[in-house]
C-alpha cells in the first residue's frame, strides 16, 4: 500500500499523503507532468538525490528532511524555481544545488538556475546552496599537418611536411544564478553558504601536430635529403569566466 501511495504521489501532487521518500544511495526524479507540486513531507536519506525537472517552477513542502550528504538537484531551466519549505531539518553535508550544465562541442554552457528559497523553520549545521554557472566547452583541437612525400631515386626531392592548424579558443563559462533566500532571523549568517560564481572558461584547443618531412633516401647514384617538417599549430586561448550571480538574504 505504501508503494502505491508513493507512486500516486509522484503522479499527482494531491494524491494520498503527499509523501515522497528517496532511499539511501538512490536517485529519484519528481514528475514533470505539472509545473507546481505540493508535498506534506519530503525525505531524502543519506547520500540520496532528488531531481527537480526543468519544467517544475514551484515546489511547496510542509516538512523537509535531508540526510547526510543528501542532495536536492535542480535541473537548469529558463524560469526560476520557487522552493517553499515550512520546516527543514538538514544533516551534515546536505546540499541544494541549481548549478548550470557544462558546455559541450555541440551545446553552450548553461547558467545556474535562479532560485527563490523560503524556509520558515530551519534546523541545520549549515545551509549550503550551489548555484554556479556551467563550465564553458573546450576549444577544438587543431588538425595535424600531413607528412611530406618520400623522394624517389630517379626524381625530385623529399617533400616538406605540412603545418598543423591552430586550435580554437575555449567557449565562455555560463553565469551564476540569482538566489534569493528567506530564512529565520535567528539562523546565523555564518552558517549560510551560497555559491554563485560564473562557470570556468573552456580549455584552449591545442594546436595540431606538425607533419614530418619526407625521409632522406640513399640511392645508387646519389642521396636525396630529407624534407623539412612543418610547424605545429598554435594553441587557442582559454574561454572567459562566466559572470557571477547574486545572493539576496531576507530574514523572516
Amino acid at each position: 500500500m505504501r508503494k502505491l501511495c508513493l507512486l500516486a504521489a509522484l503522479i499527482s501532487p494531491l494524491a494520498c499523503a503527499q509523501v515522497v521518500s528517496v532511499e539511501t544511495n538512490s536517485l529519484m526524479r519528481l514528475p514533470n507532468t505539472t509545473s507546481t507540486l505540493q508535498l506534506e513531507r519530503l525525505e531524502v536519506a543519506d547520500y540520496g538525490t532528488l531531481l527537480i525537472p526543468s519544467n517544475v517552477t514551484e515546489v511547496t513542502v510542509g516538512e523537509l528532511r535531508l540526510g547526510r550528504e543528501a542532495r536536492i538537484a535542480i535541473v537548469p531551466g529558463e524560469q526560476a524555481l520557487e522552493l517553499k519549505v515550512s520546516r527543514a531539518d538538514l544533516s551534515e553535508g546536505s546540499l541544494i544545488t541549481s548549478r548550470g550544465a557544462p558546455g559541450t562541442y555541440l551545446k553552450a554552457a548553461r547558467s545556474g538556475r535562479n532560485l527563490n528559497l523560503l524556509i520558515k523553520s530551519l534546523n541545520a549545521p549549515v545551509l549550503t546552496v550551489d548555484a554556479r554557472g556551467g563550465a564553458g566547452a573546450p576549444g577544438f583541437v587543431g588538425l595535424d599537418g600531413g607528412n611530406g612525400e618520400e623522394p624517389g631515386c630517379t626524381w625530385g626531392q623529399a617533400g616538406h611536411g605540412f603545418d598543423g592548424s591552430n586550435g580554437s579558443d575555449g567557449q565562455p563559462g555560463a553565469a551564476g544564478a540569482l538566489v534569493r533566500l528567506q530564512v529565520p532571523r535567528e539562523f546565523p549568517a555564518e552558517r549560510i553558504k551560497v555559491q554563485v560564481a560564473g562557470g570556468a572558461g573552456g580549455l584552449a584547443g591545442p594546436g595540431g601536430k606538425p607533419g614530418a618531412g619526407g625521409k632522406a633516401k640513399g640511392c645508387l647514384v646519389y642521396t636525396t635529403d630529407g624534407g623539412k617538417s612543418g610547424r605545429a599549430g598554435v594553441d587557442g586561448q582559454p574561454g572567459p569566466v562566466g559572470a557571477a550571480g547574486a545572493v539576496t538574504l531576507q530574514r523572516l
